[in-house]
């Protein structure tokens, strides 16, 4: 199957990435081919691809926010635990898997991977079910950063008895119940960071999964962060503790 990936990252990043099959790529006309919008017609170029200029009305049919610049390709290439865990081998790094337990919104999933990427997770796992999965909406909330990372689909709980028999420490992300200030965690070594769903965190089986559950420390009067938010600060906080090189 097909889809159409809009914006200059998304589309740029796609190429660079390379994991995809391409099918054509669609220029507005009279768009000025300059800084970003140059790169992607020379990499289309590079890879054979069939460029078209079309009216802008063809691409805001396709995506509001298309910034003059579409990509017919195939779906998105999922992955395997495996691969994850002999991308971490191949970098001689402790693991460090982000689990993501049923989020709804794609612009979260899209933020968590853009952090996920700058952090150098080696890989994300998405439930089988009941979630958000990684849809051209996502390559662009993510700014394409989901081009350049493992993500596979899974069955969660298997998934974490699978990591723990590989050494990975567990770490659930809670924002309603008592838990651990993740600053007193201790997050280096071999880490798998669980995020819950936007409303209703993690599911209770997943919960029950970890190996310890740590919390953000807040003190303002909302008592707490979006999914997209929180992940994220809790990825810069192992990234810190496993040295941030």
């Amino acid at each position: 199957m097909r889809e159409w990936i809009a914006g200059r990252n998304p589309v740029y990043e796609t190429l660079r990435a390379g994991r995809r099959h391409f099918f054509q790529l669609w220029v507005a006309q009279g768009a000025q081919p300059k800084g970003r919008l140059a790169e992607i017609i020379e990499l289309g170029r590079e890879r054979r691809l069939t460029i078209q200029e079309v009216p802008k009305q063809r691409l805001q049919a396709l995506e509001a926010n298309h910034q003059g610049v579409a990509l017919e390709a195939s779906r998105y290439p999922y992955s395997s635990l495996i691969e994850m865990l002999a991308l971490a081998e191949q970098r001689n790094e402790p693991a460090l898997i982000l689990i993501l337990d049923a989020l709804q919104d794609p612009q979260n999933l899209g933020s968590l991977l853009r952090t996920a990427e700058v952090v150098g997770v080696h890989g994300v796992l998405l439930p089988l079910r009941h979630t958000v999965s990684v849809t051209p909406s996502v390559v662009g909330s993510s700014s394409g950063a989901s081009e350049h990372l493992l993500i596979a689909q899974v069955n969660l709980a298997q998934a974490m008895r699978e990591l723990k028999e590989a050494g990975l420490w567990i770490i659930g992300l809670e924002g309603s119940r008592p838990a651990v200030r993740i600053d007193r965690a201790r997050l280096d070594g071999a880490v798998a960071l669980v995020v819950g769903s936007e409303g209703a965190g993690m599911r209770a089986l997943v919960r029950d999964s970890c190996d310890v559950l740590v919390q953000l420390p807040m003190r303002g009067e909302i008592d707490s962060l979006n999914a997209a938010v929180a992940g994220s600060v809790a990825l810069y906080m192992v990234w810190m503790a496993r040295g941030s090189d």
